[in-house]
């Protein structure tokens, strides 16, 4: 654990030089820039949109597994969504302390298991299951969007953030039924989508940190 929070410290350039950096406008909670506009932060940025991204890979992987009906490939997907929520865990905890990661990890446990519960509720054609998951999801991302407005009041409103991790249980939703209904077509339109969306979330928390944190990103 030790050694993952050191790495993302270096990723997210932690202890480093120490620069000042424009705080980002409000916008970008809502949107994906449209310009080629340089971030404030760009390590952070881009440390930020490889976790994310690491996330959509993981759960996809596992979808892909379960349709597959590839135990050992599941499995080995699960691990890795696991994984990856202690990376993102341990970046927040480098900007706000160690319960704050805790609790983000937490967090970040009931969006993997609705998800995991809803890709077992697809593949099983268990519609009551999947709408139980749907529910959870939708609370988990309520419960995120306030975690992330307290820490950051300033750059995360609570219902724009809420309304961005709704859009991404929806991706979830779409991706998971188009893999278990053998539909790659449309998979692959939504496997674009989800990872444009995953750089708006992404982009939007290291906007929101840079702001807050001028001196200590780069």
């Amino acid at each position: 654990m030790k050694s993952l929070t050191i790495a993302c410290a270096l990723a997210l350039g932690l202890g480093l030089s120490s620069v000042t950096l424009a705080a980002p406008t409000m916008p970008a909670m809502q949107a994906a820039p449209q310009a080629a506009a340089a971030p404030a932060a760009p390590k952070l940025h881009a440390a930020l949109r490889s976790l994310w991204h690491g996330h959509i890979v993981h759960t996809r992987a596992y979808a892909m597994a379960v349709k597959a009906g590839n135990t050992a490939a599941a499995t080995k997907a699960a691990d890795d969504v696991v994984v990856n929520a202690r990376q993102i865990a341990n970046a927040v905890a480098g900007f706000y302390g160690a319960d704050a990661g805790k609790g983000m990890l937490k967090l970040l446990a009931g969006h993997w298991a609705g998800v995991k519960a809803l890709t077992d509720a697809e593949h099983a054609g268990d519609k009551a299951a999947s709408d139980k998951a749907m529910q959870d999801l939708s609370t988990n991302a309520g419960e995120i969007a306030k975690f992330l407005h307290g820490a950051n009041p300033a750059n995360w409103p609570e219902a724009t953030v809420q309304g961005l991790l709704l859009e991404h249980v929806a991706d979830h939703k779409a991706q998971i039924g188009e893999i278990m209904g053998g539909d790659s077509a449309a998979e692959a339109k939504t496997w674009v989508m989800m990872q444009e969306h995953m750089n708006t979330i992404a982009d939007a928390l290291a906007g929101g940190i840079a702001a807050q944190f001028p001196t200590k990103v780069q």
